[in-house]
């Protein structure tokens, strides 16, 4: 069994990347396509795994001097890796028989290379360094956190117990805290974020587009919908969902027997206060063995691979990244788990979420293309969400048996809320890129607008800088990866029908989304989509036949 604690890979330079394309191209002279994809192809995974260890060990602790050393090394040696891969994958495209090339490498990694042609440029080479360090220094700003709320120092992340507290008080403490860090810090971050939409609506001019729209979309190898479809899918969850939340938060609040209902109050789904995991983590992570051995052989085998490994991360700490992510070590087949543990519900949420996508990438480590490894994100955000709701049947594992039922319905509800957040960054960001030249203050009145927009309920009482726009800046999605927020949005729509269609048959459900797994990334997303039976979010009435369901399983 290969471990994480013994991972090492050999790290490159200029001067070896240089030689690994000048061998590729020797076998391509040579006539070797076959040949030269595999050598790339083995290249690539070397690369992205020796890249993606040094980002980990970055993200596990932002203070230390060798990691940050080390993450600025790969920052900049990014630029010319990618240099070399885009002129490879030109190079491959102007080949005379291209019915050869995708036999040989597959149709869908050529549509990908063709897409990815179209994003870079010698010309934006220092661009790309720069921005990559505008995203640590966020990523280095909101990890230096240190707040003080009933007698504990904690970061970001461990606000989250006092965050939904029963005691309103303690949750309206908590709120202050976190807002009065934002506030404190809300010129840094307005510089960082102006800098990135500058930097990047640049780089969008210099590869011929008219703004960053358009790249941000190749960027994330969109090839089979648009920014049409998704302000209709937007337009879709303001109609279907917005209405039904507002029905649920008006129930809450009266419940509860609040005069209003407060931004305070919005984390506290459950009367009884939110269930909470079993224990801490160790006991958490022998349930969730357990859990994985009832429900598939698959997850069970997975799961002791990643545990005894030591391929996971999830306790919270001074200097650690906030947030949870799944990376990858595509050269050995393994991916890792990042998360960070506070003793709320969010733990069960974000290790389910996570081990989708580590499982995804598991099953889907055969596959002969490092382009198949990964499905675009939207894609492999169905891994990731439906799993949680695929383990429903097993909450009392994690959560015990007297609160399993009370856990389904908080996490459906809250993934309903969801929706029209998710939204909602996304609307922002084609706003906000869609006129670059905003001032910070403009950009706080847009979110003011759209939250008003989608969100309408929100009550930030006396906290002053989300109520004047500020709420977006502590997602770090905005600033670290523009316009990876839909995809989530559109990933719950196929993970709800996964939880009706499991309401069914349960172990019919499990088979089709483990078969989806294995799928990996061989097909573009609303190819996967239709490969698991699945509506396209984008066909009319996709949202409202699962938002029906979940309405009579939450109001009856």
């Amino acid at each position: 069994m290969v471990r994480f604690p013994d991972l090492a890979f050999s790290r490159p330079d200029a001067a070896t990347l240089a030689a690994a394309r000048t061998a590729v191209e020797a076998r391509l002279e040579a006539g070797d396509l076959p040949g030269a994809l595999a050598l790339w192809d083995r290249q690539r995974r070397d690369y992205e795994s020796w890249s993606s260890l040094v980002h980990l060990r970055f993200a596990q602790d932002t203070a230390d001097a060798a990691a940050k050393a080390e993450r600025e090394y790969a920052d900049a040696l990014e630029p010319v890796a990618t240099g070399h891969a885009t002129a490879l994958k030109q190079r491959l495209l102007m080949l005379p028989d291209q019915a050869a090339l995708a036999a040989a490498a597959g149709a869908h990694p050529v549509a990908l290379w063709d897409l990815d042609v179209t994003t870079f440029t010698p010309d934006i080479a220092a661009d790309l360094e720069t921005e990559a360090k505008l995203a640590a220094q966020y990523s280095e700003l909101l990890a230096s956190a240190r707040l003080s709320i009933s007698g504990q120092d904690v970061n970001l992340a461990g606000l989250a117990p006092y965050a939904e507290d029963r005691d309103r008080a303690v949750r309206q403490a908590a709120e202050r805290q976190r807002w009065g860090f934002f506030a404190a810090q809300g010129e840094a971050l307005d510089a960082i974020y102006d800098a990135l939409v500058t930097l990047r609506h640049g780089m969008a001019q210099k590869l011929g587009y008219p703004n960053f729209i358009p790249l941000a979309y190749r960027r994330l190898r969109r090839v089979d919908y648009g920014p049409t479809e998704v302000a209709r899918y937007r337009d879709e969850v303001r109609q279907h969902v917005v209405p039904l939340v507002a029905r649920l938060l008006e129930r809450r609040r009266a419940a509860h027997g609040w005069d209003k209902l407060r931004f305070w109050d919005e984390a506290l789904i459950d009367p009884a206060g939110n269930p909470k995991p079993i224990g801490g983590h160790d006991e958490l992570c022998a349930a969730a063995g357990a859990m994985f051995t009832r429900m598939h052989p698959a997850l069970a085998d997975f799961w002791q691979r990643l545990s005894g490994g030591g391929f996971i991360d999830l306790k919270n700490r001074p200097g650690k990244q906030g947030g949870g992510f799944c990376t990858s070590f595509p050269s050995i087949g393994m991916p890792f788990i990042f998360a960070n543990f506070t003793g709320t519900h969010g733990d069960i949420a974000v290790f389910t979420h996570e081990m989708g996508h580590a499982f995804q990438n598991w099953e889907s480590r055969g596959l002969a293309a490092i382009d198949c490894l990964w499905p675009s994100m939207e894609a492999a955000e169905i891994h990731s969400m439906s799993l949680e709701f695929l383990t429903h049947p097993h909450m009392d594992l994690l959560v015990g048996a007297g609160a399993a039922e009370r856990f389904r319905r908080m996490h459906l509800e809250a993934s309903l809320a969801f929706l029209p957040y998710g939204v909602c960054v996304d609307h922002f960001q084609h706003e906000i890129y869609a006129n670059p030249t905003a001032t910070p203050a403009e950009r706080h009145a847009i979110w003011q607008r759209l939250e008003r927009l989608y969100m309408p309920w929100t009550d930030y009482g006396d906290l002053a800088y989300p109520a004047k726009g500020g709420r977006w800046q502590a997602k770090p999605h905005i600033y670290r990866s523009p316009f990876y927020y839909i995809d989530y949005t559109l990933a719950l729509c196929c993970a709800l029908q996964f939880w009706v269609r499991a309401g069914r048959d349960p172990a019919g459900a499990l088979a089709d989304y483990v078969a989806l797994c294995g799928r990996g990334g061989s097909q573009p997303f609303l190819g996967l989509v239709r490969s698991a039976g699945l509506a396209s979010p984008f066909v009319p009435g996709a949202l409202a036949e699962v938002v029906a369901a979940a309405e009579r399983e939450l109001l009856g």
